[in-house]
């Protein structure tokens, strides 16, 4: 069994995860092709990211005194299939310092498919100076099932408060689920041009359009400043897997462009090629 990574561990890289699942590819994929290698080792990465799923989970510490925690806190996701394990939420895409009194804090969790969200099991370690926690909610959305869903807790992780829980088992509040049409991944592969300057370093971003007026919401391709940096040199081909709402099987036009941000902001593209992929990995 091989499994490629080709991905960060790291909580300033990537999506923030310092622990990944993998998933078993072909003994062909990872044969070693002198002429093509390290472009056959990003496309392997990208092929496990098609099958992923992402979710964006959101943590809300509740505004009472002493309710924000310096421990280390984890989640884990149960589906109707399997679960995502332990995953530690190390960094937050809002707040630099995490679980704060009265701050939502956001994260992005990574995983095969577990099916339809069950429930979640919620807490920390207990370590460090103030441990104790009021954990006031927490929301997941899921775009690839089409749903938000709102675990309420209102209710402390501490020792020394409430029942002396510091983990707890979450069920969402049915009521308060909102279903959307579910996203599919998209692959989406940039062509800057060869030409003096092409490069950018600004946020690229990119709306899909289908018939009918349906159209994608406004997605930026890079996640971080650091990627921004790194993609869309002068003659580079850059490859993105995307979850977008399905515009289906026709895509009308697209917009491409960027903020207008960083040094040097002025790109020349080439191209465009977009494959929407089907849950079968087509």
């Amino acid at each position: 069994y091989y499994f490629p990574c080709q991905r960060w561990l790291a909580v300033e890289e990537d999506d923030g995860q310092i622990v990944r699942e993998l998933v078993p590819v072909d003994e062909a994929f990872v044969k070693k092709d002198s002429e093509n290698d390290g472009q056959s080792l990003a496309t392997l990465g990208l092929e496990q990211k098609a099958k992923s799923t992402t979710y964006t989970v959101k943590v809300k510490t509740g505004d009472k005194k002493n309710a924000g925690t310096d421990a280390n806190v984890f989640i884990t996701l149960y589906g109707s299939k399997d679960d995502t394990g332990i995953v530690s939420l190390k960094a937050s895409k809002i707040n630099k310092n995490k679980f704060e009194r009265g701050k939502v804090d956001e994260f992005t969790v990574e995983s095969v498919d577990i099916g339809d969200l069950k429930k979640i099991k919620i807490g920390h370690d207990n370590k460090g100076n103030s441990t104790g926690w009021f954990l006031e909610w927490v929301e997941i959305d899921a775009p690839s099932l089409g749903q938000c869903l709102k675990f309420p807790s209102g209710r402390w992780l501490d020792k020394s408060e409430d029942d002396g829980a510091i983990e707890r088992i979450i069920f969402p509040a049915e009521l308060q689920t909102t279903e959307y049409i579910p996203f599919v991944p998209y692959e989406i592969t940039v062509y800057t041009s060869d030409i003096f300057g092409a490069g950018t370093d600004a946020d690229v971003f990119i709306v899909l359009y289908g018939s009918d007026g349906i159209c994608t919401q406004q997605k930026s391709l890079c996640l971080n400043k650091r990627e921004q940096r790194m993609y869309f040199e002068r003659n580079s081909v850059n490859q993105f897997i995307v979850e977008l709402e399905d515009v289906g099987d026709i895509i009308e036009k697209i917009r491409i462009g960027h903020t207008g941000g960083g040094l040097n902001s002025g790109w020349h593209l080439d191209r465009v090629a977009i494959r929407r992929l089907l849950p079968n990995g087509k």
